[in-house]
């Protein structure tokens, strides 16, 4: 999973960099590569996890679900319709057929808006399901990003002690060597050694 949103955000930085980059003639639009910009998308959405890939396939198959209801409704109307016109044409008890009709008509609206019941709750609860995925999804990297920063201040603070404690070091031996030459020069010229020191 890290490594999915080491990708994602690299991805979108490249995103951010292409319009950085792009030409800006009034100031206020960028103009960019269209096929950079599309091959970014492209990577971005093969990059997002499978629980969206999946929630967004779920939708699709809800407005599918919808459309087939809505079709198979249509054609049991209009197969009701006909059929009750035929009967109508056909019969001589004109008045028991229109109320048959009437009733599968009115059976058929009933049975069209039960699907469309069902249809729209099961969308709704796809949509719900898919927030509450993608809520989860952006709670853990906000808590991975919180935890990554954190390392990340106590590795710099590691590093401000160890080049602390190098330029301690380093005096230190500055210090020793500066002393061991000023012995050295003293032993090598004595006649030098009271002036030496009292420089």
């Amino acid at each position: 999973m890290n490594s999915q949103q080491d990708v994602i955000y690299g991805l979108m930085a490249d995103l951010e960099d292409a319009l950085d980059k792009g030409f800006s003639p009034f100031g206020y639009f960028s103009v960019v590569k269209k096929d950079t910009v599309m091959d970014l998308l492209d990577r971005l959405y093969a990059a997002l996890p499978d629980e969206i890939k999946e929630a967004r396939a779920l939708l699709r198959r809800k407005e599918e679900l919808q459309y087939e209801a809505q079709q198979k409704a249509e054609k049991i109307i209009a197969d009701a319709q006909g059929e009750a016109n035929r009967l109508l044409s056909e019969s001589d008890i004109l008045r028991s057929v229109q109320k048959e009709a009437e009733k599968i008509k009115e059976q058929v609206i009933n049975d069209c808006e039960e699907i469309k019941r069902k249809a729209i709750d099961e969308a709704d609860a796809i949509r719900t399901q898919a927030i509450d995925e993608a809520n989860r999804i952006k709670d853990g990297s906000s808590a991975m990003s919180e935890q990554i920063l954190a390392g990340l201040e106590q590795n710099l603070a590691q590093m401000q002690e160890i080049v602390k404690n190098g330029q301690v070091a380093l005096e230190k031996r500055r210090m020793e060597s500066d002393e061991i030459i000023r012995n050295s020069y003293a032993s090598q010229r004595p006649e030098y050694a009271q002036d030496y020191r009292m420089q």
